[in-house]
């Protein structure tokens, strides 16, 4: 595999999901501290970026802190908090720049009121970009965003937008999927793990319905260009089939 993508994105590739994996485990292997593994996997997240836009790439993905990550250290929560922050300041010039359009999802709770004005300027100042929407995962939880949805098309009956007769007929899996989090968004065609694991850690359950799924042994950290060109080309060899029959 060369360093150079040859070929143009494989059709249909509008929008790859990542769940980068790996930054302690590459950080202890190394013999640093964890918080070291996540601040050289943002320098990773910006490579993937913007070679994500030299290709034309449509969307990517990345899962940056999920809901069960709270339960981690004291100590290590805090590193990330300011690592998220410092990441909207030190990064914004470079998304307007390569016309990149920031979207969040996750919830609000718990993420420090300075790291959610960041966020929220950084999609305000790039909301109005033309090219790759950049989406990040923070405090993000499938089953939680499956259930947000339904609270919200439940409270939609209760106040009478949707009546009872006409449940069966409007809610379906197109209003779903506009009920979550990542409504206005294609579903990622492509999903990349790294660092090995073999299950999805409760990202993107419904989006990720008819996902192909690439992983690697490598952790985020040493993730690369040219390893994202191979997941990329091993994806332009699959057949995708959504339950039919392709002959």
């Amino acid at each position: 595999m060369t360093k150079d993508l040859s070929l143009p994105l494989p059709l249909p590739l509008r929008h790859i999901a990542i769940i980068m994996d790996g930054n302690g485990r590459w950080a202890r292997s190394q013999g640093k501290i964890r918080s070291e593994g996540h601040r050289r996997g943002a320098e990773t997240v910006r490579e993937i970026v913007t070679e994500s836009v030299k290709l034309g790439l449509e969307q990517l993905t990345l899962y940056c802190f999920s809901s069960e990550n709270w339960k981690r250290p004291e100590s290590e929560l805090q590193a990330l908090m300011f690592l998220l922050e410092h990441f909207m300041i030190s990064e914004r010039e470079l998304m307007i720049r390569q016309n990149v359009r920031l979207k969040i999802i996750g919830r609000k709770e718990g993420i420090p009121a300075s790291a959610i004005k960041e966020m929220e300027l950084s999609q305000e100042i790039t909301s109005q970009n033309t090219g790759l929407t950049l989406c990040l995962a923070i405090n993000y939880g499938s089953r939680q965003e499956i259930v947000d949805a339904v609270r919200n098309i439940a409270r939609r009956v209760v106040n009478g937008e949707i009546t009872a007769a006409e449940i069966d007929q409007k809610i379906t899996e197109s209003y779903f999927s506009e009920s979550l989090y990542t409504a206005g968004m294609p579903d990622p065609d492509l999903l990349i793990r790294t660092a090995g694991e073999l299950r999805l850690s409760n990202y993107l359950l419904w989006q990720l319905s008819y996902a192909e799924i690439w992983v690697t042994e490598c952790c985020w950290p040493e993730f690369n260009i040219s390893l994202f060109h191979q997941a990329i080309t091993d994806y332009a060899q699959r057949t995708r089939r959504f339950g039919a029959v392709v002959e």
